[in-house]
């Protein structure tokens, strides 16, 4: 905590306890701006971590930050989210209870990131075992996966969670995570059917499209561009340059993977996504009696195939809704309104219950079989207060959420604070009023009591609306102090509230909310046909979402309001039972960019987070208060009874400590452990009376440093001129034996080139080569022909005769084939195969002609093209292609017609022969070795034109009459195959030069 108080008037405090004028919301925003403009984006409020949001990358999240934080206690380090985490790991180490870290903070303040870099902490910092890897990347790479199906981008952020997510991270008895538990809250579905202006749906849908193999889509029945789906259009941004949707593909793609996601699950997943899109582009038209009609079934069919259900009866459900008489079904025809709603209601319903399934299955490969006790930390990543231009049903909901946390957090901060004081035997008597004051302001009741009337009314018998629940709030809440409508309020206010809205006044100011959908919402009703249609489904996932059991429940499923409700209440349970850290998250500014510091929009949050609230709390008795030990530590300079040593009790010493310095008695506590200060200027003159002293000590340690400098400085000097004198000596001796053993290894390095001279290049005789070749050359200027007509040249040594095979290639390939510069500096051999690799029956059949040159080649077929492993042996007089004890073709120089090749880098060659009955037509080839192998033909044949380097296509002779084509193009891989046309298509990749 004391680490930043030098510089205070520059970056601020980094404790905002430590703010003289802690009343003041201008000294608030003032120090929050100071920290923030030196890129400092963390300050505590006691134990609370205040986060600002940077918009950059600062560098304060590398391992090495990670370790510097590990096992230091809370305070001794400036404020960081390693900080919160290390302080609930190592609790939790030491007193073995659950802790659990809230984050809250509203959309774009870097509440998602601020629980990633948490989990990245326990897994580096974390004891761990190669077994228990899988679980640690399982926990690490469940957050991509969730963020694909449950975040969004919206007017405020691009990667905004529309689900709230609790997740318990077990560890064991070492403190090693071992497994983990994932808790949603209000997947918000209504996203799904509609989106607003400048807002998209779920990146999943984005992904696939964007990132999805080209056959996984075409299975699916998908189009790559997102403008041709109404779920994914109406917002008008379906591509956003600010997000990569191929890229975050890649990265669902593996954590699919680690999560122990099967093919199957992916197969039925995706299936249901593509279907979801598919419903959307459904459209209804009205016949002559008013009813909804599908004329176009193009959709319909594929979401049949996709979810495995009847064609038919997905078209009926869809447009009839079966009503139950007490022994009779009557199904009854839906007017285009109400077909329209039951399609929306069943591509929410589909896919709110898949994710449900989807943090299930993650729920799954997280579990730890092992059922000894174990302690965890939980991380509650949930929306933030929420105030739109226009809010609804889901704001409504989250800011209710907030509210139940906000009461949580000050309650359990006062019983923090009155447990610090009683432990410490320090009177705090400032407790009863932030009681009655803070926690009597948030109330609840209004909310319960509106939830209810919701939910009666979507209950009740007779035509429910959203005017009429409006009314029946102004009927049964319009007393409650916090509640406010328009024919409420008065007249100054009836201006700023329309007919259908009503206000709520929360902790964090008035909120007004539109009524219009509240039923629909609350309700989410699926029509019962479209539920036996579902539960028919053969979608694996589908139907362990839709259960049969449901349609045998007559009972009214529970409302969304009641589940949340519910949800909210197990969910502060869970709490309850844990010990909070607390980290809020603050936008700087609604454009997203660094630097940028809006005070307005800071002031706001500031206001909805609670945090004047939680510092008054946290100030409403002491400023500062420090254990003996470092308190003395510190300042222990500053009085002559405790400089440089304290030999008796760290409480006496503080106390002649303070004493000396001149304390008044209104100014600090002594409490059993620790020594409490009201005043942050009485720390702040205590901090400026160190740094004082500092100077004086400096100046003594210096006058001492120096003496003791110039006397080491002579003696070393005087040691290091013995010491070099020696050294040198022997480095002399060295420097004479290394080059007596350089020289001995270049001349066995000569001998061993020379006697494998006539060996292909290798290590043993590169180097004696190249000086053969380099001698060879400068011999030359003394030998050169005396006129132009003189063909007589000094003669080579016999290792450079395949200069000449190289001058021949040139001749031929030089400009005209990739690939050819490639080649120059590998050296010809005198043939690829052995002869011993040769079968005996084949040398036997040519033993009458001596070998020149053997490769191994794939031949095609000249009908079918299939791949065959041959052998390609040049004698002196023919070209034999040879399949183990069999010559396949011989093709004698008399009757070579050519050689064609490709201008590509592919090793594709053509032998033509000509076209007579004794030939079975042109030898198709494939040779790693092309350049040599072309070069040795020419030259045994003795002809140079015969070589025809072609480009796009070329004709060979299959058979007397018939004519095959070859095609050549380039592409991002290598490929040989036959095409539709039934000619060979050879793709090989073009390389820049």
């Amino acid at each position: 905590m004391e680490g930043a108080l030098t510089a205070r008037d520059k970056v601020g405090v980094q404790d905002f306890v430590l703010l003289d004028a802690y009343t003041s919301e201008s000294a608030f925003v003032d120090n929050l701006r100071k920290r923030f403009n030196e890129n400092l984006i963390y300050t505590y409020i006691g134990t609370l971590l205040v986060s600002v949001n940077p918009y950059q990358e600062l560098g304060i999240y590398t391992v090495s930050q990670m370790e510097l934080y590990q096992g230091v206690n809370f305070f001794e380090l400036p404020p960081h989210v390693y900080a919160i985490a290390d302080n609930a790991y190592r609790m939790m180490c030491s007193e073995l209870n659950n802790h659990f870290i809230l984050i809250s903070g509203e959309s774009g303040a870097g509440k998602t990131e601020a629980s990633k870099k948490i989990l990245q902490y326990f897994a580096v910092t974390c004891p761990m075992t190669q077994s228990l890897q899988i679980a640690r990347d399982r926990l690490l790479l469940s957050n991509p996966v969730l963020e694909a199906f449950g975040n969004a981008r919206t007017l405020r952020n691009d990667n905004s969670s529309r689900f709230g997510k609790y997740m318990d991270i077990q560890f064991d008895f070492q403190g090693i995570p071992v497994g983990g538990h994932i808790i949603s809250y209000l997947i918000e579905k209504s996203r799904v059917v509609y989106q607003n202006q400048g807002e998209r749906n779920f990146h999943i849908f984005y992904q696939l499209l964007a990132g999805g193999e080209e056959e996984r889509l075409a299975l699916l029945g998908l189009e790559r561009d997102p403008q041709l789906y109404k779920y994914l259009s109406q917002g008008h941004c379906a591509k956003e340059s600010s997000i990569n949707d191929k890229n975050d593909w890649k990265t669902v793609s593996n954590a699919f993977s680690v999560i122990d996601f099967t093919e199957a699950d992916l197969e039925n997943l995706f299936g249901i996504i593509a279907s979801v899109l598919h419903l959307g582009n459904i459209c209804f038209e009205e016949d002559d009696q008013g009813c909804a009609t599908i004329p176009d079934t193009h959709e319909i069919k594929w979401i049949a195939k996709l979810l495995g259900v009847h064609p038919a009866v997905l078209l009926e459900a869809l447009t009839h809704r079966k009503i139950e008489a007490k022994t009779e079904e009557v199904i009854c025809p839906l007017t285009l309104e109400l077909s329209v709603y039951a399609r929306d209601a069943m591509a929410k319903a589909v896919y709110g219950r898949t994710f449900t399934w989807l943090v299930n299955k993650i729920n799954s490969s997280l579990v730890n079989k092992d059922f000894t006790r174990k302690t965890v930390i939980g991380l509650l990543d949930i929306y933030g207060f929420e105030v739109f231009d226009k809010n609804g049903f889901e704001q409504f909901c989250i800011n209710y959420c907030n509210e139940k946390l906000q009461q949580l957090l000050i309650e359990r901060t006062l019983k923090a604070e009155q447990a610090e004081y009683e432990m410490e035997g320090i009177e705090w008597e400032p407790i009863k009023y932030f009681n009655n004051k803070i926690i009597c302001d948030l109330v609840e009741e209004r909310h319960k009591g509106i939830i209810s009337i919701l939910d009666e009314e979507c209950i009740r018998p007779g035509p429910a609306t959203d005017l009429s629940f409006l009314e029946k709030l102004e009927e049964k809440v319009g007393t409650h102090a916090h509640f406010e409508t328009r024919k409420l309020a008065g007249p100054t206010g009836r201006k700023r509230i329309g007919w259908m809205e009503f206000r709520l006044l929360h902790y964090a100011g008035e909120v007004t909310y539109c009524t219009k959908g509240f039923l629909e919402k609350n309700n989410d009703l699926l029509y019962r046909h479209l539920k036996e249609v579902l539960c028919k489904s053969k979608n694996v996932i589908l139907r362990e979402c839709f259960l049969l059991a449901e349609l045998e429940n007559r009972r009214r499923p529970p409302t969304v309001g009641t589940q949340f409700k519910n949800s909210l209440s197990s969910l502060l349970e869970i709490l309850i039972s844990k010990e909070p850290s607390y980290i809020r998250c603050i936008k700087p500014n609604d454009r997203k960019e660094p630097s940028k510091f809006d005070d307005f929009l800071i002031r706001h949050q500031i206001k909805y987070l609670g945090l004047m609230e939680h510092l008054r709390v946290r100030r409403a008795g002491f400023a500062y208060r420090r254990k003996y030990e470092h308190f003395l530590q510190r300042y222990k300079s500053l009085c002559p009874d405790t400089w440089p040593h304290w030999h008796g009790p760290p409480a006496e010493g503080v106390e002649r400590l303070i004493n000396y310095i001149g304390y008044k008695p209104e100014e600090y506590k002594l409490g059993k452990t620790k020594i409490f200060i009201r005043f942050p200027r009485t720390l702040f003159a205590t901090e400026d009376a160190l740094e004082f002293c500092k100077h004086q000590l400096v100046a003594r340690i210096q006058a001492t440093y120096k003496s003791c400098l110039g006397r080491k400085e002579y003696v070393k000097k005087r040691q290091a001129a013995i010491k070099l004198e020696a050294h040198w000596r022997g480095a002399l001796a060295r420097k004479a034996i290394q080059r007596r053993k350089w020289a001995v290894r270049i001349i066995r390095k000569f001998i061993k080139g020379f006697i494998n001279r006539n060996k292909p290049l290798c290590p043993d005789n590169e180097e004696f080569i190249v000086f053969v070749r380099k001698n060879y050359i400068l011999n030359l200027r003394y030998h050169l022909p005396k006129t132009v007509l003189d063909k007589s040249w000094l003669r080579p040594p016999g290792i450079l005769e395949n200069m000449q095979q190289k001058v021949v290639t040139s001749e031929i390939f030089r400009g005209r084939k990739d690939g050819y510069t490639e080649s120059l500096n590998q050296p010809f051999a005198n043939s690829r195969i052995n002869e011993g690799d040769i079968n005996p029956k084949v040398l036997q059949l040519i033993s009458h002609e001596k070998i020149q040159y053997g490769v191994p080649v794939i031949k095609y077929d000249r009908k079918g093209f299939k791949a065959r492993q041959r052998q390609l042996i040049l004698t002196q007089k023919a070209a034999y292609v040879v399949e183990l004890a069999k010559i396949k073709q011989k093709i004698e120089y008399s009757a070579l017609k050519g050689v064609s090749t490709s201008n590509l880098r592919d090793g594709i060659l053509v032998i033509h022969v000509s076209p007579d009955d004794k030939q079975k037509g042109d030898a198709v080839l494939q040779c790693g070795h092309m350049f040599e192998a072309v070069t040795k033909l020419v030259m045994l044949v003795k002809k140079e034109n015969i070589v025809n380097v072609v480009q796009g296509s070329l004709q060979f002779f299959i058979s007397p009459g018939k004519e095959g084509t070859i095609v050549f193009d380039t592409g991002p891989e290598e490929q040989i195959y036959k095409n539709k046309n039934g000619q060979l298509t050879v793709v090989s990749v073009r390389r820049k030069s």
